[in-house]
């Protein structure tokens, strides 16, 4: 995966995630058969954890905070699929900005994580409510910031007290996360910071799933 990332061209934008659930097929490309379901509750605002039903290699023991889920589609977010440690610099090449005086910033090292197989040139920072700017998008539990400034806030340790630093992130078409529910792929779970920004990726899906439950 880090072949894949050092292709990638970074400059963070922020996103409308409600506008984009509305209309999904219009930004992103969904496999004609799927496992489509019908709507019944929003997973918004929960974790998703995969079970041991499902067969996508990409999604093994995943846990996947929800940003949206109607019945028109779903968006999410992967938080335990750690894909390496990367310098600011190689994630802000193309940017020039006169403000950055001290090129020693770039060189502070951040991980990365992988959110999902879509939108891979885009970052998002999930990261606790104590901090915010003008693009930062507040949830129940978490708030998502994207753009330049915040990864540069955090390599200053000027950002906020928790985050995680993702790349890309995961999409449902009409009815398709409901299928999969209904299949047993994922269970909920409640979100927690606790778990969100656990050092240990390997053992969040442990406890996202000692907290899961199935939705009657």
């Amino acid at each position: 995966m880090k072949k894949l990332i050092a292709i990638f061209i970074f400059f963070v934008i922020n996103l409308n995630f409600s506008a984009k659930a509305l209309d999904l097929p219009k930004y992103y490309k969904f496999p004609e058969n799927y496992l489509k379901g019908k709507f019944y509750d929003s997973t918004k605002d929960f974790f998703i954890v995969a079970t041991d039903n499902l067969n996508d290699s990409r999604f093994k023991n995943a846990v996947i905070i929800m940003l949206d889920h109607d019945e028109k589609g779903a968006l999410g977010i992967v938080i335990n699929k750690p894909i390496g440690i990367f310098t600011l610099g190689s994630l802000l090449k193309n940017l020039n900005d006169q403000n950055i005086e001290e090129k020693k910033i770039y060189n502070v090292k951040l991980p990365i994580y992988w959110g999902g197989p879509l939108d891979n040139n885009k970052i998002f920072i999930i990261h606790s409510k104590d901090y915010k700017n003008n693009n930062t998008k507040n949830y129940k539990n978490v708030s998502i910031t994207s753009d330049y400034k915040t990864l540069l806030d955090i390599a200053q340790k000027k950002g906020p007290k928790n985050s995680l630093v993702i790349v890309g992130l995961s999409a449902w078409t009409l009815g398709q996360l409901d299928g999969e529910i209904d299949k047993g792929h994922w269970n909920l779970s409640e979100v927690s910071e606790e778990i969100l920004f656990e050092k240990n990726n390997e053992i969040k899906h442990q406890m996202a799933t000692k907290n899961s439950f199935v939705r009657l």
